[in-house]
């Protein structure tokens, strides 16, 4: 005896079609929207910029130039934050260590609304105390891998 195949709902259905495993490009107002929250991000430290510029790399140019730059201007001030607050406690001169950790913040959240504003307006934005912590950290990362490399 035969039995005909039942009619399943799984028949009616389009064929899944899935998305590319390769990241697509950013529109214009995309680029500039990941780029501007870099630098507003800067409020919080370094770490949305850094989150930033690790997941749109190579996906907009401008956004990977922003963030980069965002980056680089956060990292030594939120540095100086954590530091900061970590000593505040100690007696006698903790207050110094939270005065400064207070006017490092106040300086990062000036710096990274300013920059956030005018990259809003699809404009470059280079900060003018910039240590460009990351990069002299990454070439260094860089330097020291090439050197394993030539040893093996």
């Amino acid at each position: 005896m035969q039995t005909s195949p039942r009619p399943s709902r799984e028949n009616d259905r389009p064929p899944f079609e899935g998305l590319s495993a390769v990241a697509q490009p950013l529109t214009v107002a995309e680029d500039r929207q990941w780029a501007t929250l870099a630098h507003f991000g800067g409020v919080a430290g370094f770490l949305p910029s850094l989150l930033i510029h690790r997941a749109f790399r190579g996906r907009g140019r401008f956004t990977e130039q922003e963030s980069l730059e965002a980056m680089n201007f956060t990292l030594l001030p939120s540095l100086v934050v954590v530091a900061g607050a970590l000593l505040a406690p100690v007696p006698f001169v903790g207050w110094l260590f939270a005065l400064a950790a207070a006017a490092a913040w106040l300086l990062l959240a000036i710096g990274s609304l300013a920059g956030g504003i005018q990259v809003n307006r699809g404009e470059p934005y280079v900060y003018r105390y910039n240590t460009r912590l990351y990069d002299r950290l990454a070439a260094r990362l860089a330097e020291r891998s090439r050197e394993r490399a030539a040893r093996r």
